[in-house]
């Protein structure tokens, strides 16, 4: 339905009653659909871990985590990774991208099309109309369409796009808090690895000592040469696991070069600049965990699933509004000149050259109701999944709370059994080659007691980085590594001038964004970046 008045309104036709029909219409707006209930947190009252272990159910800021550790050599490394990484970056592109969208949402609720159409057209009559010539028409027009807001269609659209961009956000922090976890992590594995090389040359040493003694009483004639082949054979396995190591500790230093944002090898110099300092990060007494519902709270992930059930309960009301008709106000003002008569352009700017047409108009899909009923139960069905995609996440969250913790009391009490182990060995190994010496036992003992020995050291070292490794990963179940971004641009310097130079960004690249809570921003419309 569209009713139109042209160069002179009507007698019946009042146009303040009109404005004051289409004020009415703005005010009268009430978004359909359901309006979103944040989902209860379903987290237990405490952990099931014990405090035995260190772990202190107390408040804590896991925001700095890292820095427990007492190591400046990885707090150099953790914040070069935060300023340089490229996935990183990506996911700070993604918070820009999702922030237009927003823009191009918020924009629906203004006149959705407004355009200006100039013409000049030159018109050559046929000669049986007459003697006419050929004549020119002008015309200058601008149109406009406002499709009012009514059933909050519109406003749906824009709280889902707000929601995405606050989940983008969330998936931001959520690369942030996993950037951070592996850099600490292969971190401890470099530091575990060359700690290992440390045992095995030191063996290496020790094993060559004995060899040379079992070849000197083989020469001698005082042996069969058996203990010198064992011997042998123990010292060329110790030796085998020299390459390996060495190979596991060029990839892990490449893998922490790239997640630094650099090619391979860029970080040698900084892991080889304090050599005194080449050991395993030392975890502290006490551990603060703080309170189930505090710290998955915290969770970016569990926030982002509570923004995606947000965004798509919006889409509910979305979908809900094509069921009802959508009204707008359609209008148009312009200039026209030209004829057969008097085609002079100048004409174009006289008064009585002026031309208006506006209306109001309605369009109601009634006959297409089992298509948008059926749309409306997708958009429901996918809410629903979003809710318990929620609930699962939150589930997850806890248990790989519980299991970090299970895995770093479990590993506590293995590397405390493990100390104890290498010690009696060592013990084993000196007493071995004094009996051996004395004549009180055969050489076998002794190269029992090496390997022994030197299979201890190594699980020890191995229970040591396990339980710093499992620390990590309790850091990053609670959520920490996220919160301290403040000053932590979302692109590089160097992203950002490249944009600027190639696309009108506005104010958008200079901003911060920080998440919010969405429950005190409900009916809040952003404003629009023009």
């Amino acid at each position: 339905m569209f009713l139109l008045f042209k160069n002179a309104s009507p007698p019946e036709f009042r146009p303040q009653y009109f404005f004051v029909i289409l004020v009415s219409m703005l005010f009268a707006c009430t978004p359909v659909g359901p309006d979103f209930v944040k989902p209860e947190l379903a987290t237990p009252g405490e952990w099931l871990e014990s405090a035995g272990q260190g772990l202190e159910p107390v408040p804590t800021d896991v925001s700095l985590w890292w820095r427990v550790f007492n190591d400046p050599i990885l707090n150099e490394l953790v914040e070069s990774a935060r300023a340089n990484n490229n996935n990183l970056e990506i996911a700070g592109l993604r918070v820009l991208e999702s922030r237009a969208q927003l823009g191009v949402a918020t924009s629906t609720l203004y006149p959705q099309s407004q355009r200006i159409n100039g013409s000049a057209t030159n018109i050559s009559p046929p000669g049986s109309s007459g003697p006419t010539s050929n004549y020119w028409q002008y015309g200058l027009n601008f149109s406009l369409g406002w499709e009012v807001d009514f059933w909050g269609r519109f406003r749906r659209g824009i709280e889902a796009s707000d929601a995405a961009f606050m989940g983008s956000i969330a998936a931001y922090d959520q690369a942030l808090l996993l950037l951070t976890a592996q850099v600490v992590d292969i971190y401890t594995v470099i530091r575990a690895t060359e700690e290992q090389l440390r045992i095995s040359r030191e063996n290496i040493t020790l094993q060559k000592r004995s060899y040379a003694i079992t070849e000197v009483l083989y020469r001698n004639g005082q042996d069969s040469g058996l203990d010198m082949q064992q011997a042998h054979s123990l010292l060329l396995s110790t030796q085998s696991t020299i390459p390996t190591l060495e190979s596991a500790l060029k990839q892990a230093r490449n893998a922490l070069s790239v997640l630094l944002g650099q090619a391979p090898g860029s970080v040698n110099v900084l892991l080889d600049r304090e050599k005194n300092r080449k050991i395993i990060p030392l975890i502290p007494t006490d551990i603060a965990v703080g309170f189930p519902a505090d710290m998955l709270r915290r969770r970016p992930d569990v926030r982002q699933a509570e923004l995606q059930a947000m965004a798509q309960n919006a889409l509910v009301g979305l979908a809900e509004a094509d069921l009802y008709p959508s009204f707008s106000l359609i209008g148009s003002i312009g200039l026209a000149a030209g004829g057969p008569i008097d085609d002079d352009f100048d004409n174009l700017f006289d008064a009585d050259a002026l031309t208006y047409s506006i209306g109001p108009s309605f369009s109601w899909p009634f006959l297409s109701y089992g298509r948008i009923r059926n749309n409306i139960r997708v958009q429901d069905a996918r809410l629903q999944q979003a809710l318990i995609n929620y609930r699962e996440t939150v589930l997850q969250a806890a248990r790989e709370a519980e299991d970090a913790m299970a895995a770093f009391n479990g590993s506590t009490q293995q590397s405390v059994l493990l100390k104890k182990t290498v010690a009696s060995s060592k013990r084993s190994n000196e007493l071995a080659m004094l009996r051996f010496r004395e004549g009180f036992s055969d050489y076998q003992r002794v190269l029992d007691s090496q390997q022994a020995l030197f299979s201890q050291q190594q699980r020890y070292v191995t229970s040591q980085s396990d339980k710093v490794r499992s620390l990590i990963t309790l850091y990053k179940a609670l959520g920490g590594g996220w919160e301290d971004r403040a000053g932590l641009p979302m692109i590089s310097p160097q992203t950002k001038e490249t944009m600027e130079q190639r696309t009108n960004w506005g104010a958008l690249l200079d901003d911060t964004y920080s998440p919010s809570d969405n429950t005190d921003k409900q009916g809040e419309i952003p404003r629009p970046d023009w």
